[in-house]
């Protein structure tokens, strides 16, 4: 499978790791998860023109744009790459072909699995993953893996106006920030992130 091939393991993780298995923590947070929040800097005419709901002093002048948050639904085919599907009439997906620099963040709390705890708890895991927002090739291997992974998760997908003109995109990690647990967040390479080590927690798919 594409997965295997380009980056790393293809992995299943459906327990929760050990807090000390920083990589299997991260792989489990990324897989399970079905969306998160995608974030940007917003250019300074989208923001004006394209969504009027945002107010003038959000608009850094030093940065050129302002930190821009959006709800997104992923999935990452068990590749450890959250793909998306996005369409060009959200300034999400706008903006990524003019800056292609995001963030996405994930929690533990929407898994069902903190209990009671408060989202912040660090025991209830969170995950940072920053890069490069690019568009997946639609003539490669990879965008029929990203295809099969989001309608696989998300099937109301298939279903959505083909005018939209929606495409796929992915998350090209270069940074990880993660906390899931007391002590501040764990050192995680991106190498150790696709390459981690089985420990019993899952399989290769």
């Amino acid at each position: 499978m594409w997965g295997c091939l380009s980056q790393g393991r293809l992995l299943s993780i459906s327990t929760k790791p050990d807090p000390n298995d920083a990589a299997a923590s991260a792989r489990w947070l990324v897989s399970l998860n079905s969306w998160g929040v995608l974030k940007y800097s917003l250019s300074l005419s989208t923001a004006f023109i394209s969504n009027s709901s945002i107010p003038i002093n959000t608009i850094s002048a030093d940065l050129g744009g302002a930190p821009f948050g959006n709800v997104v639904s992923f999935s990452d085919g068990g590749s450890g790459i959250p793909y998306f599907y996005l369409t060009n009439l959200d300034p999400t997906a706008k903006d990524a072909l003019k800056n292609d620099k995001a963030s996405f963040t994930v929690s533990e709390y929407p898994l069902g699995t903190c209990g009671r705890k408060d989202p912040m708890n660090p025991t209830c895991s969170k995950i940072t993953l920053t890069g490069k927002l690019k568009l997946v090739d639609k003539k490669s291997k990879e965008v029929e893996f990203a295809r099969n992974a989001l309608f696989s998760k998300h099937p109301e997908m298939k279903d959505w106006p083909k005018d939209h003109n929606f495409q796929f995109f992915k998350l090209e990690i270069e940074n990880i920030f993660l906390i899931n647990w007391f002590g501040g967040p764990k050192p995680l390479t991106v190498e150790q992130y696709f390459h981690p080590k089985l420990n019993n927690v899952g399989f290769i798919l």
